[in-house]
């Protein structure tokens, strides 16, 4: 069981940091990859945000722990092992983490997360942090939510593995959830009767339905997914104007 700063000292020598060349505090996107780890097309989310003046997170979280991509594809995207709320520590570690930084304004984050990585970011939104060892790791607490303004979830993992995706979350900051009308892991209905309690949590919740599959943005050759260059260029313009409109004053 970590600590937040174990956890981070693990993830941070995997974790590319890309935004505008100074040391101002900037609004930052924290992007965490799905199951099959991490993959070409979230450099492009993260220029999207270098592009409109946010620095972006990019965190490997199989890179820190000596994963390859065929060993996650084997064990995490089959469900045998590393869940949503282990995947959570590593978000509360990296808020907490960068947040020390001072390149980072931490009263203006965006967490990301595809497929899994959106599995993850639910659980650290929704888990309690005062249970012993929530999230796997002994000091949830001590992490700060309210810097979190708003949340890009692209195709989460809403699963029957995802045992507490209807569980109120307990920070509700701005999410665009963007569902797959084609995706094998879930049903547009189940995927949208998710996003309505986290919208009844108080939370402002835009929906987009993407007529695509799961994990039409990244670039694979393994069905049933397919990649759709339309649809990614979509899916980085709405996540560019996300990012554009929580960082206004007010």
């Amino acid at each position: 069981m970590d600590t937040l700063s174990a956890r981070w000292a693990r993830l941070e020598p995997h974790t590319t940091l890309v935004g505008p060349d100074d040391d101002r505090p900037r609004p930052t996107a924290l992007l965490f990859h799905g199951c099959g780890g991490l993959r070409p097309h979230l450099p492009k989310y993260a220029e999207a945000a270098r592009a409109v003046g946010w620095r972006a997170a990019i965190v490997d979280s199989y890179a820190s722990r000596g994963w390859s991509r065929n060993f996650a594809m084997a064990t995490v995207c089959t469900g045998l092992q590393f869940h949503g709320h282990e995947r959570a520590g590593d978000i509360l570690a990296t808020i907490a983490g960068l947040s020390q930084r001072p390149e980072i304004d931490d009263k203006c984050l965006a967490l990301a997360g595809w497929s899994h990585g959106g599995w993850g970011i639910m659980e650290a939104m929704s888990a309690d942090p005062n249970r012993k060892g929530a999230m796997g790791v002994i000091d949830a607490e001590a992490c700060d939510l309210t810097g979190v303004r708003a949340t890009w979830l692209a195709y989460p993992y809403v699963g029957i593995a995802a045992a507490n995706r209807m569980k109120p979350w307990r920070h509700c900051p701005r999410v665009l959830a963007v569902i797959a009308r084609r995706d094998h892991l879930t049903t547009v209905r189940n995927a949208e009767r998710v996003h309505d309690m986290v919208r009844n949590c108080g939370a402002e919740v835009e929906t987009w339905i993407a007529e695509g599959t799961h994990s039409f943005d990244e670039p694979t050759g393994v069905p049933p997914m397919r990649h759709d260059l339309a649809l990614t260029d979509e899916s980085i313009r709405r996540f560019r104007a996300l990012l554009e409109d929580v960082a206004q004053p007010g």
